[in-house]
C-alpha cells in the first residue's frame, strides 16, 4: 500500500525550501543595495532595518512551525515504539484547531489495559537487565558464601544471601502484586547489601504500626525498593554522618499509606517542582532522558504503574526541604490478600 507523506511533513519542508529560496533572494537583495544605496542618506541604516526584519520572520516560523512539527513527530514516534502513552494526549502542539478534540477523543477509546501492558514491560526491562542466567548467578553467590561461612567472614556469608535473595525477588514474576509483608523483606535485603559498603554510616527504621494485618496488604512488586535506593544514593551518600531512612505505614478505611523518610541533603525547591509534576503524570517515555538520572526515572515509573493499576489518586508525592531531608509519600488503595 503507497502511503502519501502527511501534509504536516510537506508544510514542514515546504517551510525548509521557503527559508533557503527567502535568504537566497535576500542576501541578493542586500547585496544590491549596497552596491546602490552607497551613497544615498541612510542607505546602511535601510539595509540594517531589512535583515532584522528578515531575522525575526525566520525565527517566527523556526519557532512556530518548524519547532512544533519535530516536537510532534517525536512525539508521535515513541508512541508507536511503545515508550510513550499519556505525553501522546497531552501534546500542546497542534496543526489544526480540532486536533485536541481528536486526541481527546482516541484518549476515551483507548483501553486502559494496553498502557498497564505498556507500564508491565518497563517494569520487567528494568528487573531484567540482570537476568542473563539466573541460575548461574545464585548458584555463584551461594558459593561464595559457602567459601566466607568456612572462613569465619558471617559478614560477607549474609551479604552475598542478601543479595541472592534480592535478584532472585526482583527478576521473578514482575508483573503480579505482592504483600507489604514480601515488599519490606525485599527492601531489608537491599538494605544488608548497601550496609555492607556504608557500614554504621546507614540506619534504617520500619514502623508498621500494632496492626500487623497490614503486612498482608496488596501493592505492585519493586514500589518501595527503587525509592529506597534513591534515597540513598541521591539523600544519603553525600551527606557527612550518619544517614537515617525510616518507613512509616499508615491505613485509612480505603487507603494505603507509606512514607519513606531520609535526612539527607534534601531537594532543591525548583527541581522539587518539577519532579512532582512529572509524577502527577502516567509516563513511559524513559529512554534517552538527560535532564533526569537514573533514580528520578526510577520513581516516575513507580508512579505510573500505581497509577495505571489503581487511578490517578494514587500514587506518589515527595516533600523536601535542603539540608533537612526528604519524605516520599506513597498512596494506595488498602487490599488484603485474602487467604486461598
Amino acid at each position: 500500500m503507497k502511503i502519501n507523506k502527511p501534509l504536516a511533513e510537506k508544510s514542514a519542508y515546504l517551510f525548509l525550501c521557503l527559508i533557503g529560496i527567502l535568504g537566497l533572494q535576500t542576501s541578493y537583495l542586500l547585496y544590491t543595495l549596497m552596491t546602490s544605496m552607497e551613497k544615498m542618506p541612510f542607505g546602511y541604516l535601510v539595509m540594517i532595518g531589512i535583515a532584522i526584519v528578515l531575522v525575526i520572520i525566520l525565527s517566527f516560523g523556526y519557532s512556530f512551525v518548524f519547532l512544533p512539527y519535530l516536537r510532534i513527530q517525536k512525539t508521535m514516534r515513541l508512541f508507536c515504539q511503545g515508550h510513550t502513552y499519556e505525553q501522546l494526549f497531552q501534546m500542546k502542539d497542534t496543526f489544526c484547531r480540532d486536533m485536541p478534540l481528536m486526541m481527546q477523543r482516541m484518549n476515551e477509546l483507548l483501553d486502559k489495559q494496553t498502557a498497564i501492558k505498556m507500564s508491565k514491560k518497563q517494569a520487567e526491562y528494568l528487573a531484567l537487565q540482570n537476568q542473563i542466567n539466573p541460575h548461574f548467578l545464585y548458584n555463584t553467590l551461594e558459593a561464595i558464601r559457602g567459601d566466607a561461612l568456612d572462613a569465619g567472614m558471617m559478614n560477607i556469608a549474609e551479604t552475598t544471601e542478601a543479595l541472592a535473595t534480592f535478584f532472585r525477588y526482583t527478576i521473578t514474576e514482575v508483573e503480579n502484586l505482592v504483600t507489604l509483608e514480601d515488599e519490606l523483606e525485599n527492601v531489608e535485603n537491599y538494605f544488608i547489601i548497601q550496609q555492607y559498603r556504608f557500614g554504621e554510616k546507614l540506619n534504617m527504621r520500619i514502623n508498621t504500626g500494632e496492626d500487623l494485618s497490614v503486612l498482608q496488604s496488596q501493592l505492585p512488586k519493586l514500589t518501595l525498593q527503587p525509592i529506597i535506593e534513591n534515597a540513598v544514593f541521591h539523600g544519603l551518600e553525600c551527606k557527612r554522618g550518619v544517614g537515617t531512612i525510616r518507613i512509616n505505614i499508615e491505613t485509612t478505611r480505603t487507603k494505603l499509606l507509606i512514607s519513606i523518610i531520609d535526612d539527607g541533603v534534601g531537594i532543591e525547591e525548583e527541581q522539587l517542582e518539577l519532579i512532582n509534576e512529572r509524577l502527577n503524570h502516567i509516563e513511559m517515555n524513559y529512554e534517552n532522558d538527560r535532564e533526569e538520572k537514573r533514580g528520578g526515572i526510577a520513581l516516575r515509573n513507580v508512579s505510573s504503574r500505581i497509577k495505571l493499576l489503581f487511578g490517578e489518586e494514587y500514587g506518589l508525592h515527595i516533600y523536601s526541604n535542603q539540608n533537612m531531608g526528604t519524605n516520599v509519600r506513597i498512596t494506595l488503595p488498602f487490599i488484603i490478600k485474602q487467604k486461598s
